[in-house]
């Protein structure tokens, strides 16, 4: 009977989760923010041209370039200076998030305020929060922005249309949005993050349960191979008791030689008592 290779190493996750680290965290790739932020950029200019060419809105647009140039180049520095699959820390997400917070702030601050409908982004960065990060760093974030978008509330340059009409809601539904963002992000980040938790926890099971039964399967590759080996053996171990027995035979005018033939037998007794002690161990 060939002897079974013992089963490969548990997937280093398994050690992880022994060492106490919690797999669902740190998970966000740097790559996915640039990617994300790349289309955030894409939509703000393309935004930018149809508010002014095709709507005739005057816009601060030298200012909210620069805005949307300080994204350019922190993507660029992010792409030069880390690898793109890099899994960022948490405080490393959540200085990128709080930017992209500011930054979209910055162009809501010089585009109407809460008048422009594109405030309703704000709920992303806090939602991507929630959904990677912990909670501390999630209730910060959140009330960084609730903080922002009610500053930008009360201070913003006015939509302004080329005929000099100022566009802006009533003060009821300018209340009712700045609700409906604040309503928003509180409750975003609270299922979110629910949501999140449990997936995690889950896959925590997952892990632990696998880790369990991968400990088993090396249990039980380690009583296979003791198995295969008592069973091996026992054919060495018989004929060499076999042989024994008849030196014995053919050495008994031999006093001095028959003490090394008892004592071989002897040893392959013992030898043989082992490895049924084994084979036991081994089923």
């Amino acid at each position: 009977m060939a002897i079974q290779a013992p089963a490969q190493k548990a997937p280093s996750s398994f050690h992880a989760f022994d060492q106490g680290l919690d797999p669902g965290r740190g998970t966000v790739r740097l790559r996915t923010l640039i990617i994300l932020r790349w289309i955030a950029i894409a939509g703000q200019l393309f935004a930018i041209i149809v508010a002014s060419r095709l709507y005739g809105l005057l816009l601060e647009t030298g200012l909210m370039l620069l805005a949307i140039g300080a994204s350019v180049v922190v993507n660029l520095l992010a792409m030069a200076l880390a690898p793109r699959n890099r899994r960022l820390s948490e405080r490393e997400t959540e200085a990128l998030l709080l930017f992209d917070i500011v930054q979209l702030i910055v162009l809501l601050a010089l585009s109407g305020g809460l008048n422009n409908p594109f405030a309703l982004l704000i709920l992303a960065p806090v939602t991507i929060s929630a959904a990677a990060l912990r909670p501390t760093a999630t209730v910060v974030l959140g009330a960084c922005a609730i903080l922002l978008i009610t500053v930008v509330w009360r201070f913003h340059l006015p939509l302004v249309t080329a005929e000099g009409q100022i566009l802006e809601l009533p003060a009821i539904f300018s209340l009712g949005f700045w609700s409906a963002l604040v309503i928003g992000i509180v409750f975003l980040a609270g299922y979110v993050a629910r949501i999140a938790a449990e997936s995690r926890a889950m896959s925590q099971a997952l892990l632990a349960t696998q880790m369990a039964l991968a400990r088993e399967q090396r249990l039980t590759d380690i009583g296979g191979i003791v198995a295969a080996a008592a069973h091996e053996l026992g054919t060495p171990l018989a004929t060499i008791k076999l042989a024994s027995a008849e030196l014995a035979d053919e050495l008994a005018e031999r006093p001095d030689l028959m003490q090394d033939v008892a004592l071989i037998r002897e040893q392959a007794d013992r030898c043989r008592d082992i490895l049924r002690s084994m084979g036991r161990m081994g089923k």
